[in-house]
């Protein structure tokens, strides 16, 4: 049996948002309803960045996620973010294919949130804020676009070169320049930062506003001033990850913000045993460190289309 190999142009070629949103959302009620599997992702910390290793098993498939966080790279001509995912069979382990988890990682974090924004937004959300110009920027935007009729997008970045980019390679959806208050002023707001310190102000959230904290990853990071969270119904991807790593991870361990305060996990909410939000004025806030059941999702869409359409390359990595 051969092992696919699909570099980064054909995971690429494979990926649509729509299909990405709703492999994702089904993982999440998997992972809800005990048919999934995932322990929490391990870091492995270098001089110039960090490794993170994500397993995790769903129906049909077992893999795992090598992804390194290197935050000097872009001056070396490389992405900050690079991955790989190797696609198992859980039945007897063979790799069924070895991918490129770049992309991968964009789509499903940008799905991801979309699908928070889904259960916690209002649902008459028309404006869309991006705080942090980076590449995940573009996903969100793609996501969102999806599920909203959006109607304006707002775009803050300290990098006028980043926001300019972002305004051109997405130009059909029409974002605009905006500064960082107004952005956090929109009806959905995503933070996409590797910000140490709060940089969203309660001051500028308006009521009824859900935010997507997306850029606080790891441990000392945060991006929104604690005093929202205390306000806020706060939905995590994993209670585990956001303690140690999300956005809460910060208040948590400075006492201003407890873990049973997180009213549920996105799977709850997906699933059906908890309730996404039922007042108009409350502020709601999406914690998401990312799971790995999200990239095992979206890596069994890419690898299921590329197996039926026969034509991408393969080596016999494992003799008979």
């Amino acid at each position: 049996m051969p092992t696919l190999l699909l570099g980064k142009s054909a995971v690429r070629s494979l990926l649509s948002m729509a299909e990405v949103i709703a492999a994702v959302e089904d993982a999440f009620a998997d992972w809800a309803q005990g048919k999934a599997s995932m322990p929490p992702k391990s870091y492995l910390v270098v001089e110039k960045g960090d490794f993170r290793a994500m397993p995790a098993v769903l129906p049909g498939v077992a893999g795992v996620k090598w992804v390194n966080v290197h935050l000097e790279n872009p001056a070396r001509g490389l992405p900050t973010i690079m991955a790989v995912w190797i696609h198992s069979d859980p039945d007897t382990g063979y790799p069924l294919a070895i991918m490129d988890a770049t992309e991968i990682t964009a789509y499903r974090t940008g799905a991801t949130a979309a699908i928070a924004s889904k259960y916690l937004a209002r649902r008459e959300a028309h404006t869309l804020g991006i705080v942090g110009a980076g590449r995940q920027a573009y996903t969100q935007v793609l996501a969102h676009a999806e599920l909203f009729d959006l109607r304006r997008i707002n775009v803050s970045d300290r990098s006028e070169a980043a926001v300019e980019k972002l305004i051109e390679s997405l130009a059909e959806y029409s974002p605009q320049r905006s500064s960082l208050e107004e952005a956090a002023a929109s009806d959905i707001v995503c933070t996409l930062t590797p910000s140490r310190v709060p940089i969203v102000r309660k001051e500028w959230v308006a009521p009824g506003t859900h935010i997507n904290a997306v850029g606080a990853d790891a441990a000392g990071k945060e991006e929104l001033e604690p005093s929202i969270l205390k306000g806020a119904i706060v939905v995590v991807d994993d209670l585990r990850q956001a303690a140690a790593a999300g956005e809460v991870n910060v208040p948590i361990a400075r006492g201003l913000f407890a873990i049973d305060e997180v009213y549920a996990t996105l799977g709850e909410i997906v699933a059906g045993h908890k309730q996404g939000r039922t007042d108009g004025e409350v502020i709601t806030v999406f914690d998401s460190t990312g799971v790995a059941i999200e990239d095992a999702a979206v890596a069994r869409l890419v690898y299921g289309k590329a197996q039926r359409a026969g034509t991408y390359p393969s080596l016999d990595l494992v003799d008979g």
